[in-house]
């Protein structure tokens, strides 16, 4: 599948929706589980794509459209967990929510055109990036933690399947 931004815009647009229909209500256990040492919970995660729809993915789509000669500020993959203390999933949620809808209308006015999605920026660790490489990312990462979500909470469950197991690929990975 070839990059559209109306087709990324329609995964982007859902992962908040996805994610709240997920994750909203549920008991401690299912959102502040992780998967063991230096893992991830739904909490954390969710802290994660709020910390990148402040600091990643507009501003660095501005930056190439400036076409300034700098690179990227690198990204702090661990900022959730001092960026979230004290707050309930319930706030995370809506703070994601609401900055994902700010971030969908803002990227909207920017009409990219097609020409400007060859644009390159420079990421700190990775070199030379295209806006369209930079975009096409921002919607994996989100089906990446949506997938990551789904896996911390079904190996929750993954002594309780017993021979099952076998069978669950998503608790053998």
């Amino acid at each position: 599948m070839e990059f559209n931004l109306k087709s990324s815009i329609e995964i982007l647009e859902r992962t908040p929706v996805v994610l709240n229909s997920l994750l909203q209500n549920l008991s401690s256990q299912w959102v502040h589980e992780n998967e063991g040492a230096d893992t991830w919970s739904p909490y954390d995660i969710v802290g994660h794509l709020i910390h990148g729809e402040k600091t990643d993915w507009i501003p660095r789509t501005k930056l190439i459209l400036a076409q300034k000669d700098e690179a990227f500020v690198p990204f702090d993959r661990f900022a959730q967990f001092e960026n979230s203390k004290g707050k309930s999933l319930r706030e995370l949620l809506a703070e994601f929510e609401k900055l994902r809808a700010a971030n969908i209308k803002e990227l909207r006015a920017l009409n990219i055109s097609e020409d400007q999605l060859d644009l390159k920026g420079t990421h700190p660790a990775l070199g030379e990036v295209t806006l369209k490489n930079l975009l096409s990312t921002w919607v994996v990462h989100d089906l990446n933690h949506i997938n990551q979500t789904s896996r911390v909470m079904a190996k929750n469950y993954k002594s309780e399947v017993g021979p099952w197991v076998e069978y669950l690929g998503v608790l053998n990975k």
